[in-house]
């Protein structure tokens, strides 16, 4: 569809662009990325031909662009640039109709019964139809974002060019803007191009991105490839790091604060954190952990720094809104709170500190063998270590886990949940395998502590027998 053939060109013989190569096929959404300055703009016009190649050539279709008359590259390419305060006092029919000179033989042509249905069918799409009599200028600059989308969409083109679409757009009508570009690149065989600021939104909507920097293409690749955290810490000088989306394949960035990561506390989480109650025990930090857990509510993934067992005599198996209210009833805020619940005891709980060279382990469990048969295990790694570890200390502790139920051989373990929280400060951890020094702690204090909380239940319910 487009082929960019070693390009380069600028501003008043100010070279910009320098030797660019790269393709776009039917039906792509291609986002073009990069810092201020890096051509991102300079390279939109040229392919709309605002701007004259100074060397090499651009093909549309198979034909030098340079040979499309005005009005013949008005049929195939659109464009939807950044627009500014200014407007003519047009209605919002008037603005999006004017997508239609490019298929009028002269500037005064009525609108044929055709044009009407395109016009009509690109409000539509664009969600403005219930704006058509208002005037441009009363419009939201959101709004008038889709007006001016719509215009273009009713040139029926094959190719649209974007510079920065979904700017004046709240989240709402960017995911709603984006939606629609996808379904006609899939549906209609739109080919998009488009400039992002917003790297998560390029790497969530695009099929393949550019990189641009100091005029020149950096990378060409599917998102993977290019929305890496080397890289892109490079050219947007910038530490960043990369996480997946949790739902879609796709790569999602996050910025890191010098800020924030200046106020982070030290310290070190241990017993003296821990509030044992007649119906809880719970365990406040002082400080943000990086928690995983499979908590009733706070689960997944997250950054939390309370974390409270609820016991109730009820089946432990709550829903997590009933749980948010417990907590919010007990002045927790529910959004930084881990929650479990369990039948056990709180004065049944068996904790320990385990000290390695550098880093330690608090290990929490609570176990009931009197109606639900559940154990929930708390982890808190005094330490730094990476997402991979936290799989690998889920792993070490279940095996260690496992073990010391050997013991209890008649019992079947019906409800189990597990947290693994990091204070991510101090000594770097690389391993929570059984073997590592982390996972000898995890082993040691889970095997300890789930033998001990077992039979304080037990001996609990059989009046001081085991």
């Amino acid at each position: 569809m487009i082929r960019v053939q070693n390009v380069t060109g600028g501003y008043d013989n100010q070279f910009l662009i320098q030797n660019i190569c790269f393709e776009v096929n039917k039906g792509e959404l291609l986002g073009v990325i990069g810092p201020n300055g890096s051509g991102k703009t300079t390279l939109l016009k040229m392919l709309s031909g605002v701007h004259k190649v100074a060397a090499g050539d651009i093909f549309i279709k198979g034909k030098s662009l340079e040979s499309f008359r005005p009005k013949e590259l008005a049929k195939v390419i659109a464009v939807l640039s950044q627009h500014s305060e200014d407007h003519f006092s047009y209605s919002v029919k008037e603005t999006v109709s004017l997508g239609r000179y490019a298929h009028q033989k002269g500037w005064f042509q009525a609108l044929t019964d055709k044009d009407e249905q395109i016009v009509a069918e690109a409000m539509e799409l664009t969600g403005i139809s219930r704006y058509a009599d208002e005037q441009l200028q009363h419009l939201s600059g959101g709004e008038r974002q889709r007006v001016f989308l719509a215009q273009a969409l009713a040139q029926e083109p094959e190719i649209l060019l974007l510079d920065e679409p979904t700017n004046h757009l709240d989240l709402s009508f960017q995911k709603d803007l984006l939606d629609l570009l996808q379904a006609l690149t899939k549906k209609q065989g739109l080919t998009v191009i488009s400039i992002f600021h917003d790297l998560n939104l390029a790497g969530l909507y695009c099929n393949r991105l550019l990189l641009m920097d100091g005029g020149k293409l950096l990378k060409d690749d599917v998102p993977y490839g290019v929305l890496r955290e080397e890289v892109i810490s490079s050219v947007y000088e910038a530490e960043i790091k990369k996480q997946p989306h949790p739902y879609v394949p796709a790569p999602q960035l996050v910025l890191l604060s010098e800020g924030m990561q200046g106020e982070s506390s030290s310290g070190k989480i241990g017993a003296e954190q821990l509030t044992i109650e007649k119906s809880q025990f719970s365990l406040q930090s002082s400080f943000y952990l990086k928690t995983i857990s499979s908590g009733v509510s706070g689960s997944g993934m997250g950054w939390h720094r309370s974390f409270v067992n609820w016991q109730t005599n009820e089946s432990p198996i709550k829903c997590s809104a009933e749980m948010d209210d417990y907590l919010k009833a007990k002045g927790f805020k529910a959004g930084e709170t881990v929650g479990m619940i369990s039948a056990g005891k709180p004065e049944d709980v068996s904790y320990a500190l385990f000290e390695g060279e550098g880093f330690s382990v608090f290990t929490v469990v609570i176990a009931d063998v009197s109606i639900e048969h559940g154990i929930n295990t708390w982890i808190f790694i005094n330490g730094m270590f990476s997402d991979e570890v936290y799989i690998q200390s889920i792993i070490t502790a279940t095996e260690a886990k496992v073990k010391a139920l050997e013991q209890f051989q008649e019992l079947n373990m019906k409800n189990e949940c597990i947290l693994i929280a990091g204070t991510q400060q101090g000594e770097t951890l690389t391993s929570a395998a059984r073997i590592s020094p982390l996972g000898k702690l995890i082993s040691q204090g889970i095997y300890e502590c789930t033998t001990n909380a077992m039979m304080k239940s037990l001996k609990r319910i059989n009046g001081g027998f085991c």
